[in-house]
């Protein structure tokens, strides 16, 4: 099979969707990989590295498109690359549907197979692709809440971890999964008091086991939600509802009770974000001030570590492109969990949790193929 690994053009994104390493398993089996020059400069792997592992270097992101079949990515296609994707292509990257209708109906026209590393589950139900950025996330998000809540960077002025004689801060987590986790882990690690919302027990009993007391661990009701909030000097986004749009779990309202220079991370923007005043940002510009409050919402977090992201990606994915490569849409019919990945087919929706998103019906992707 020929695929196709273009550079990213997502602004701040510096992952590439395949190491050199990767690309040299793909031809040992055969296949032929295209390869965007500079693809994987900003996550230090260099175009020599590429040629020596046997991948063809072309001159732009549109010569990639045109040479492959299977187009393996890291972000969505943005909107220049709408134009590049036709019936004969299967798309694997992270798509983020729900939270954007111009890219789903763009996806939905093109007649391009998509499937969402986001949606794709194993024989357990988890979401083995998503967790490696996951885990990136929850850590750089507590990273990014404590220096944002420096004075110089228009926070309160609050070390997380406090010193003798002066308590740490307050870090409130909403959802305990692995990027919620993560977060708690690091957080704890800084000093802070950390405490834990997660509608599921069984991820809270985990939480509470793995930290005896350490980490609070509460069932999610929406009157502590709001409680906890108000007295917050950092709260962490990471709720998911796997390939539909996020909760709103803080209001304006609430917000407006927070005290001045606290800040919000929301790790679900991804997801149309968490918090009802929540926008996408940058790297290059990552925070804004909305009533009163830091708001950082980066929509590609991991992007900022780029070697340590494309190297976890690529550990997770390489499985499942070999897959795609050796057996094509077919490894899908037998595999549940990787059909789960396929969000569309054919110019039809085939997950249901994208449909629920937009209020429209979805199609079995068995009934496609």
């Amino acid at each position: 099979m020929r695929i196709g690994i273009p550079k990213e053009i997502k602004t701040g994104e510096n992952r590439v969707a395949l190491t050199p390493a990767g690309v040299m398993e793909l031809r040992a089996r055969g296949h032929e990989v295209y390869v965007t020059r500079g693809a994987g400069v900003a996550s230090g792997f260099g175009d020599a590295q590429y040629l020596h592992a046997g991948a063809h270097l072309l001159e732009s992101v549109a010569n990639v498109y045109e040479a492959a079949e299977l187009i393996i990515k890291v972000k969505e296609p943005q909107v220049q690359e709408y134009a590049l994707l036709t019936n004969r292509h299967c798309l694997f990257t992270y798509l983020h549907l729900a939270a954007s209708r111009s890219l789903t109906d763009a996806l939905l026209a093109s007649g391009a197979s998509c499937i969402a590393y986001e949606t794709l589950t194993d024989a357990s139900g988890r979401l083995p692709l998503l967790a490696p950025m996951s885990e990136i996330a929850g850590r750089m998000a507590v990273q990014a809440g404590a220096h944002h809540l420096e004075a110089a960077q228009g926070g309160k002025g609050v070390l997380l971890g406090g010193i003798p004689g002066v308590a740490p801060a307050n870090v409130l987590i909403l959802g305990g999964g692995v990027v919620g986790a993560n977060a708690a882990a690091m957080a704890v690690g800084l000093g802070a008091q950390v405490r834990v919302l997660d509608k599921s027990i069984l991820r809270l009993r985990h939480l509470d086991d793995l930290w005896r007391g350490r980490v609070i661990c509460e069932y999610a009701v929406q009157e502590r939600v709001n409680d906890y909030a108000r007295s917050a000097d950092l709260v962490i986004g990471s709720v998911l509802n796997t390939g539909a749009s996020a909760p709103k779990l803080i209001t304006r309202e609430l917000i407006q009770q927070m005290e001045p220079g606290s800040v919000l991370v929301d790790v679900a923007i991804d997801q149309g974000g968490c918090f009802e005043t929540s926008r996408p940002t940058t790297h290059q510009d990552p925070t804004y001030r909305e009533e009163n409050i830091i708001h950082y919402c980066v929509a590609n977090i991991p992007s900022a570590v780029g070697r340590t992201a494309t190297l976890g990606l690529t550990n997770a994915t390489l499985t499942y492109v070999l897959r795609l490569a050796d057996e094509g849409l077919a490894c899908l019919k037998t595999d549940p969990g990787f059909r789960a990945g396929l969000n569309i087919h054919a110019g039809q929706l085939t997950h249901q949790g994208v449909a629920d998103s937009f209020g429209i019906s979805a199609k079995d992707p068995l009934t496609l193929f």
